[in-house]
C-alpha cells in the first residue's frame, strides 16, 4: 500500500467503463493525485494535447485505458476508424511517455490481437502465430502495434511499459447501446426489452457455437493495479478468468436471469465471430499473483440488476473512454 500514495496516475480513459473501476480502485489504496483526461479538453489523437497532459500533470505513473471500442457490428461498419484512432492515441501516447522519462507506463491491449485459430487456451507465446478474425482485425492489429512498440521502447530507450490483454469485460456501468455494446450487455438489454414487450423470440447472431471468456469489471482493474505496481518485464500478459462458455449457453443463462421465457432464434447470416476465446491466466498469476474472484453468474447477476435499475439506460459514463469525439452513429465503450 505504500506505493500508491506516492505516486502521480494519469488514467485515460478513466471516465469510461473499465476506467471509472480502476480510478476507484486507485483511490481505495491511497492514490490521491489521479487525473482523468475528459474528451471535451483532451483528445488523445493530437500530439501536442498529450505533450500538453504530461507538461500539466507531471505523472510518475500512466495507465493507458483509453479505446475506440465496440461489438462485432460496430468493428465491421468502422474498419478503419477503429484502426486509426487506436494506433494513433497509443503511438503518440507512448512517443510522449518516452520523452517526458515517465517511470512507468501500463498499455492495455485486447484480446482481438490474437489469431483467429489459436488454440485454447490463449497463451501470450502464441500471439504471432497467425491473423486476427476478420471482422475485427483492425482493432486488434492497432492495439498488437502497441505491444511492439512498448518492446521496442523498452529497448532502445529503457522505457518501462508493460502491455495487458484483457479478455472481454462485463459488469455494471457497461455500454448498452444496441448499435455499439459488446455480447453481453446486448444480450441483457435484448432479453429484458422482450420479456417487458411480452415478445415470443428473440433473434441472436450466428450459431451460438462459438465461445467466449469473460471477465468482471472489478477483476480486471485490481489485475491491471497489480500489474502495475508488481510487475516490469516486456512481456505481455493475459488478463481472465480462465473459464469458457459457449454463446449459445449464455444466451440460455441470459433468458433465465432475466425472466425471459420465448424461442431463441439463431441467425446464421450474421458472424460468429471468433471460433473460440479462453485465456491461459498462468503468467498473470505467477508474474504478480492475480487471479479473478468474481463467479460468472454472480457477476452477471449484478449486471443484469444494475440494468434493471434503470442506470443502464441513462447517458453512459464510457462516452468518454476513447478520449476522442464519436463518428457519426457510432457510440464508445
Amino acid at each position: 500500500m505504500s506505493f500508491w500514495p506516492q505516486q502521480r496516475v494519469v488514467v485515460t480513459g478513466g471516465a469510461g467503463f473499465l476506467g471509472s473501476f480502476v480510478v476507484e480502485a486507485l483511490k481505495r489504496r491511497g492514490c490521491a493525485d489521479v487525473f482523468v483526461p475528459r474528451v471535451e479538453e483532451w483528445d488523445l489523437r493530437e500530439r501536442a494535447v498529450i505533450a500538453r497532459l504530461f507538461e500539466q500533470t507531471r505523472p510518475t505513473l500512466v495507465i493507458h485505458l483509453a479505446a475506440r471500442v465496440g461489438g462485432i457490428g460496430a468493428n465491421r461498419e468502422h474498419p478503419g476508424l477503429f484502426f486509426y484512432d487506436n494506433a494513433i492515441m497509443g503511438i503518440e501516447l507512448i512517443e510522449q511517455a518516452r520523452q517526458f522519462q515517465l517511470p512507468k507506463l501500463v498499455v492495455l491491449g485486447t484480446i482481438c490481437a490474437y489469431p483467429k485459430l489459436t488454440p485454447v487456451p490463449f497463451r501470450e507465446d502464441d500471439l504471432w502465430n497467425g491473423y486476427p478474425e476478420e471482422t475485427n482485425a483492425p482493432y486488434g492489429i492497432a492495439k498488437k502495434a502497441l505491444l511492439v512498440q512498448c518492446q521496442a521502447y523498452r529497448q532502445e530507450y529503457g522505457l518501462n511499459a508493460i502491455y495487458l490483454l484483457p479478455v472481454n469485460l462485463y459488469g455494471p456501468r457497461d455500454n448498452f447501446d444496441p448499435q455499439s455494446s459488446h455480447v453481453i450487455p446486448a444480450l441483457i438489454r435484448k432479453c429484458i426489452e422482450a420479456r417487458d414487450r411480452g415478445d415470443k423470440k428473440i433473434v441472436c447472431w450466428g450459431s451460438g457455437a462459438a465461445t467466449r471468456e469473460f471477465l468482471y469489471v472489478t477483476d480486471a482493474a485490481e489485475g491491471i493495479l497489480l500489474a502495475a505496481e508488481h510487475y516490469n518485464k516486456p512481456a505481455p500478459v493475459n488478463l481472465g478468468s480462465g473459464m469458457e462458455i459457449s454463446i449459445r449457453d449464455l444466451v440460455t443463462l441470459i433468458a433465465k436471469f432475466t425472466g425471459f421465457t420465448g424461442e431463441i432464434v439463431w441467425d446464421a447470416t450474421k458472424p460468429d465471430g471468433q471460433p473460440r476465446r479462453c485465456l491461459d491466466v498462468t503468467r498473470a498469476l505467477n508474474e504478480f499473483g492475480f487471479r479473478a474472484a468474481t463467479p460468472f453468474e454472480e457477476g452477471l447477476r449484478r449486471t443484469i440488476a444494475w440494468f434493471e435499475s434503470g442506470a443502464g439506460l441513462q447517458p453512459a459514463i464510457h462516452e468518454d473512454r476513447a478520449g476522442c469525439k464519436p463518428a457519426p452513429h457510432l457510440r464508445r465503450d
